[in-house]
């Protein structure tokens, strides 16, 4: 498998250090997005992922949130971390129940995207987002 950064480099560059600047974040998803060769209609399901998982790093970590995105010849990935904690390792892989007053977010990331890994540790959290590129 071939990991051509987006950035142009191998390996890539520095990711995306964000703290509330997510505008900036959804702008530079939908660059990649396009540049990958996404569809419209998935570049708008990808930015609405990473966006999700941007905001509960503002919300949750209470910490800077990293983001790195890269494609290979099939699919297209963004891997974002934080120092924050999320208990439930198989949080937004199901529905949350309908009283619920959290756990879209990820639910929604869970449905947009074609796969998602989470890991979460005392070290922080890492959230890889999947989509198959055309």
């Amino acid at each position: 498998m071939v990991r051509r950064s987006l950035r142009g480099r191998f390996p890539p560059a520095m990711p995306f250090v964000y703290t509330t600047n997510l505008s900036e974040v959804r702008a530079l998803a939908e660059q990649h997005a396009r540049t990958a060769g996404l569809p419209a209609s998935r570049v708008t399901d990808f930015v609405i992922a990473v966006s999700e998982v941007a905001a509960n790093t503002v919300r949750h970590a209470r910490s800077a949130g990293s983001m790195d995105i890269w494609f290979t010849a099939n699919e297209m990935v963004c891997e974002m971390r934080d120092a924050g904690f999320i208990p439930n390792p198989r949080a937004g892989s199901e529905p949350p129940s309908r009283d619920a007053s959290g756990g879209h977010g990820l639910w929604l990331v869970h449905q947009v995207c074609d796969r998602v890994d989470l890991r979460s540790d005392e070290n922080g959290t890492v959230i890889r987002m999947y989509m198959s590129l055309p």
